[in-house]
C-alpha cells in the first residue's frame, strides 16, 4: 500500500456501510486518505465527517441541503460542496481519488458508480443494485477503462477470497449463506401479522431499513445471486443460497473434486470493508475472533420459496435477463419503502414485485439511459399496484 494513503471516496458515507468504513479508516490513518464524501439528507452527521476526514469534496442531494452542510463545516476548510446527480457524480471522478467505496442504497448508486468505473477506479461495491441492474454492462466497461470493481458485501467478499488463485473450470458451484433474516422457520400465515418493527430486527446484522427489510424478505439474498453471477462471471445455475442462521460461514465455494473452502469469521461488516480498501493487503483489525470451541452447532438449510417468494422471484428476473432485474429492483424499492410507511402487509411486498414483474415488458439491455428509464416506468407501474393493493385491503 502506498505510504501517502490510499485516496478514497465514500458515496453513502452517512448510511451503515459509510460510518463503517469511516471507522476502518479511523483506525488506520496513514493508510488512507479521504477525498470525498457524499450523502443525502443527513447533513449533520456528514458535516462532522467532513470537520473529521477534510475531503476535498463533499455532496448532498439538493442545493438546500447545501447551503446548511456549508454553514455546519468549519470555514477554514477549502472543502467544495456540491449536490444532485452532477454532485455525486464529481464525487464518484475526482482526479484525487483511487477508490471508489460505493455504498449508496439502491438504485441511486447506479449512476454514480457508473461513472467511477468509467473513470478507471477502483470501486469497493457495497451498492449490489449496480450489478443487479447493468451487471452485465458494467462489468464490459470495467474490462474496457482498467477499473478494478471489489466487493464489500460479506458473502461476495468472502466468495472473492477463496477464490483467489483458484482456475475457474475448477469451480463446481458457489454457495451463498443467508442467515434466514428474523423469521426464518415462520410460514406465510404467520407472516401476515409481520409489523415494521419486526421486520427491521435483524438477528445478527445492523444495517439500514432497506436491506434489512429485503433481508426479512430474503429478496436480499436474491439479488446477491444476480450480483454474484456478475462478479465472478459463473451462470446462476452454479449458484446455490444456503440458510446459515448463525452467519460464520459468509458462503463457500465447492471445487470439481469435492473440496468446499469457506471464509469464516465474526459477523462484523469492517472485516469485508477493510480487505476491500487494502486489497491485496490485510489490515490488523481490533475485533473479536472466533472461539471455534464455541462453534457447537453450525447449521445449513434449503431456504423455504413459499414462505418468501421474493426469493424465488429474483432469481426467475435474473435467469430471464435483460432489464428483468431492473423491473424487479424497482419494484421492490417502491414496495419497500410502501411497507415501511405503513402502507402495505409485509405479504404484499412480494404481490407488488410480482404484479409489476408481469405488468412491465422485458428488453435487452441498450444502455445507462435505457435502464434508468426501464428503472422509472417499473417504479411508475409499482406505485400504481400499491395503490390498488392499499385500495382492497382498505
Amino acid at each position: 500500500m502506498k505510504k501517502n494513503g490510499r485516496k478514497i471516496a465514500i458515496l453513502g458515507s452517512t448510511g451503515s456501510i459509510g460510518v463503517n468504513t469511516l471507522n476502518v479508516i479511523r483506525e488506520f490513518p496513514h493508510r488512507f486518505k479521504v477525498t470525498a464524501l457524499a450523502a443525502g439528507r443527513n447533513v449533520e452527521l456528514l458535516a462532522s465527517q467532513v470537520n473529521e476526514f477534510k475531503p476535498q469534496i463533499a455532496a448532498v442531494l439538493t442545493p438546500d441541503l447545501a447551503e446548511r452542510l456549508e454553514r455546519l463545516l468549519d470555514p477554514a476548510l477549502k472543502v467544495e460542496v456540491v449536490w444532485g446527480e452532477d454532485g455525486y457524480t464529481k464525487a464518484a471522478s475526482g482526479d484525487e481519488t483511487e477508490t471508489v467505496v460505493s455504498a449508496i442504497v439502491g438504485a441511486a448508486g447506479l449512476k454514480p458508480t457508473w461513472t467511477a468505473v468509467q473513470a478507471g477506479k477502483r470501486v469497493a461495491l457495497a451498492n449490489k443494485e449496480t450489478l443487479v441492474m447493468a451487471g452485465e454492462l458494467i462489468m464490459k466497461e470495467a474490462e474496457a477503462a482498467g477499473a478494478e470493481i471489489l466487493p464489500v458485501d460479506s458473502e461476495h467478499s468472502a466468495i472473492f477470497q477463496v477464490l483467489r488463485g483458484q482456475k475457474p473450470e475448477y469451480v463446481k458451484r458457489i454457495i451463498l449463506t443467508a442467515s434466514g433474516g428474523p423469521f426464518l422457520k415462520k410460514s406465510r400465515a404467520e407472516l401476515v401479522k409481520v409489523n415494521r418493527r419486526k421486520a427491521l430486527a435483524h438477528p445478527k446484522w445492523k444495517m439500514g431499513a432497506r436491506i434489512s427489510i429485503d433481508s426479512a424478505t430474503l429478496m436480499n439474498k436474491g439479488l446477491e445471486a444476480i450480483e454474484a453471477r456478475w462478479l465472478f462471471g459463473y451462470p446462476l445455475e452454479m449458484i446455490n443460497i444456503q440458510i446459515h442462521p448463525q452467519s460464520i460461514v459468509h458462503s463457500m465455494v465447492e471445487f470439481v473434486d469435492g473440496s468446499i473452502l469457506a471464509q469464516m469469521g465474526c459477523p462484523d461488516m469492517r472485516v469485508p470493508i477493510a480487505y476491500a480498501l487494502s486489497y491485496p493487503e490485510r489490515l490488523p483489525l481490533d475485533l473479536p475472533r472466533l472461539d471455534l470451541p464455541a462453534l457447537s452447532d453450525l447449521c445449513f438449510s434449503e431456504p423455504d420459496f413459499e414462505a418468501f417468494p421474493c426469493l424465488a422471484l429474483a432469481l426467475k428476473a435474473g435467469h430471464t435477463g435483460g432489464t428483468a432485474p431492473v423491473i424487479l429492483n424497482a419494484a421492490d424499492e417502491i414496495a419497500v419503502q410502501a411497507f415501511l410507511a405503513g402502507g402495505l402487509n409485509f405479504l404484499d411486498i412480494s404481490r407488488v414485485v410480482e404484479l409489476t414483474m408481469k405488468r412491465e415488458p422485458v428488453e435487452p439491455l441498450r444502455g445507462l439511459e435505457h435502464i434508468l428509464s426501464v428503472n422509472q416506468k417499473a417504479r411508475q407501474s409499482a406505485k400504481a399496484i400499491t395503490a390498488e393493493l392499499k385500495g382492497v385491503s382498505g
